[in-house]
């Protein structure tokens, strides 16, 4: 008579294919350091989260979407109106993308004021930069794709002020419009810029990204090494999994509340059909994390010292972003000097600068 083996578990069957010990081990030895500053290290985690939504949403709305002058509109009010909970899908995205950009730039002014930049994560810092760069992108690409008299009017206007750029500015806004005005062109451009070249581009930057973050670990910032050091102690640490992990998730589970109270009770807007032969609407804005840049261009005067203000004004924002990626090769001392004391005084102004005129852009 036969002896009945038992079942196998589905782990047990994984691990005599593949080699599950890297892993394990990895699970089992990764720490993170609890300080007083721990609290901003979920904001990358939650950034993440949000970005996961986006994605999931999006391929919904991609189902029905068509992106084309004439079905643009009308497919994004079939789903609003006729898909079964097609308005909460996107206005959940709607939402998303704001929230998504706005724990972005927390994430990385947390970043900057810690000084978890600083070496050997100068190629952490880099690759952040560059993944807020390609969520602008996608707030950008994805603002037209609706196809309704402000997104198209916010995209004549973000577009112009690219064309501002010298000996390129032409080129790129022929490139960025698929010809000389805002058209169904600019419309295709745009689509497949957001679900095809950003994503991708987006995957690759993010892996890099959080494979430096596991391979480095969390940075302590500067004031609490010093502290320890003091003391002559390392500084205490919780396990990776569970007891951080379920931290994070605790953060999931608010930024997921912010999003569903918002989406549910404010839900995201269609508005009207863009006109081409329309005249634009009285004081047209791009949206909120690019109306700084805006409301900058409107004080610039139209001529200086023989140039122009705004292809100056434009040049300034490019080079103030060049020296706000290059930060952590000009901080070479970040823990202490006036150098250091400078920068972190330079980024003071700087989130002030951003707030200060984005409310001024609102209140106008």
């Amino acid at each position: 008579m036969s002896r009945r083996t038992s079942p196998m578990s589905p782990i047990s069957w994984l691990e005599q294919r593949v080699d599950l010990q890297p892993l394990r081990a990895f699970v089992q030895h990764k720490s993170v350091p609890v300080h007083r500053h721990s609290h901003w290290y979920y904001l990358g985690g939650m950034t993440l989260f949000l970005f996961m939504v986006q994605a999931m949403t999006g391929i919904l709305l991609l189902l029905y979407y068509q992106p084309s002058e004439t079905l643009a509109f009308e497919s994004v009010r079939f789903i609003m109106t006729q898909v079964r909970f097609g308005w909460l899908i996107r206005s959940v995205h709607g939402w998303c993308a704001n929230l998504l950009i706005a724990l972005a730039f927390a994430h990385m002014f947390s970043t900057f004021f810690l000084k978890s930049y600083r070496k050997p994560r100068e190629l952490t810092w880099v690759s952040g930069m560059f993944l807020l760069l390609l969520m602008l992108g996608f707030g950008f690409s994805g603002y037209l794709l609706p196809w309704n008299t402000l997104s198209y009017f916010a995209t004549m206007v973000g577009t112009n002020i690219a064309g501002q750029l010298p000996i390129i500015g032409e080129d790129l806004l022929r490139f960025l419009r698929g010809g000389d005005s805002v058209t169904s062109s600019t419309l295709t451009r745009f689509f497949g810029f957001h679900v095809a070249i950003l994503p991708a581009v987006t995957g690759i930057v993010l892996g890099l990204h959080l494979w430096l973050i596991q391979m480095q670990g969390m940075s302590l910032p500067p004031s609490v090494e010093r502290e320890f050091e003091q003391r002559h102690t390392a500084p205490p640490t919780i396990r990776f999994f569970p007891g951080f992990l379920l931290r994070e998730l605790m953060g999931w589970y608010l930024a997921l509340g912010a999003l569903a109270a918002l989406a549910a009770l404010f839900p995201w807007e269609l508005g009207v059909k863009a006109d081409p032969f329309a005249s634009a609407p009285a004081d047209i804005k791009p949206e909120w994390y690019f109306l700084y840049m805006f409301e900058t261009l409107k004080y610039i005067p139209a001529r200086i010292l023989g140039f122009e203000g705004e292809v100056l004004g434009v040049l300034a924002f490019a080079l103030a972003g060049l020296l706000w990626v290059a930060v952590p090769f000009l901080d070479r001392s970040p823990t202490q000097g006036r150098l250091s004391r400078t920068i972190r005084g330079a980024g003071v102004v700087v989130l002030v600068y951003i707030a200060v005129m984005t409310v001024i852009s609102y209140v106008r």
